[in-house]
């Protein structure tokens, strides 16, 4: 995939992000050289290979789900908050 002027420009105004006039090829570049990356992975053939597939014999640590609350933590962060009451923080007012 080839990246253009266009379409840098509209990455710039997504990510809020200005990029110099004389980075502008320099990053075009990169830019397609990783596309054109993620394109070849595209055309792997992985039919047939298990979706847990790992490169180690080691399984991922899993934990329990299970529901947890610890009021002091709740308590800790409402303490650094400017204001707060009964167990909420106070913020001003955003809508007319």
């Amino acid at each position: 995939m080839k990246v253009d002027d266009q379409l840098l420009t509209k990455l710039e105004k997504l990510s809020f992000l200005k990029i110099s006039d004389d980075k502008r090829d320099e990053i075009k570049n990169q830019l397609s050289d990783i596309m054109n990356f993620v394109d070849n992975l595209s055309e792997l053939n992985t039919d047939g290979i298990d979706d847990k597939f790992a490169m180690n014999d080691n399984s991922t640590f899993t934990r329990e789900d299970s529901a947890f609350c610890d009021a002091k933590i709740g308590n800790d962060i409402l303490n650094n908050a400017p204001k707060s009451r009964d167990h909420f923080f106070i913020v001003p007012k955003i809508i007319e």
